[in-house]
């Protein structure tokens, strides 16, 4: 597929057909792909969970969702505990604190306020987006979604990873289940044009399509 038709057609699928399992190779590729992400410093802090058997999900579900929630199962929840893959996607911060100490940066200080940015997060969340336009590529449909804040703690300690990683979040992987899926009702609001979102030279000067810049 046209790297044009992959962008296109990527948007978040909300139920999935959970008879079918993502093929091991799709998953390989994607998570492939996502290592190729840039990174700050080439520091590659990100480690991706790979969570695929009933028993696997069933231990981060458990973890990543309140009972209550679990318990009135709305229609996103009940379509999105449908997908046969899930990928969790966690920074760590520590690898760019102590790659940006190393000779060739010089901040042997670690100090977190010379980021502007956590580019630890930036850098996964770009990993995590390959991901998804793998899984169009491959025929699949795909969904980014968070941690609840008070979840996460006990998230990273059902999956056994380290207390000092951030649950950036989670992709979802499989075979979209169209009679159950959704689109978001946020669509509505429609799509801001490249004439509305991007800007020429300054803030405010509309960017236009065959409009030489100075």
């Amino acid at each position: 597929m046209e790297l044009g038709d992959v962008v296109r057609r990527r948007r978040m699928v909300r139920a999935y057909d959970p008879d079918r399992p993502v093929p091991q190779r799709v998953v390989t590729r994607a998570l492939e792909h996502a290592t190729r992400a840039p990174s700050a410093g080439f520091s590659q802090g990100w480690d991706f969970v790979v969570l695929s058997s009933e028993e696997e999900r069933g231990r981060f579900w458990s973890a990543a969702t309140d009972p209550a929630a679990r318990e009135r199962m709305d229609p996103w929840l009940r379509g999105v505990m449908s997908a046969p893959c899930l990928v969790v996607c966690l920074s760590d911060r520590q690898a760019y604190l102590e790659r940006y100490a190393e000779p060739d940066k010089g901040r042997t200080d670690r100090d977190e306020a010379r980021w502007p940015v956590p580019y630890w997060d930036v850098d996964t969340g770009m990993a995590a987006l390959l991901m998804l336009l793998t899984a169009v590529d491959e025929g699949l449909g795909g969904l980014f979604f968070g941690v609840p804040a008070e979840r996460v703690t006990q998230t990273l300690t059902a999956l056994g990873a380290p207390a000092d990683r951030r649950v950036v979040g989670v992709v979802a992987m499989g075979y979209a289940a169209p009679d159950r899926d959704r689109r978001s009702p946020s669509l509505r609001r429609g799509r801001r044009p490249v004439a509305e979102v991007a800007h020429r030279g300054r803030f405010g000067t509309p960017w236009e399509e065959g409009v030489d810049g100075p």
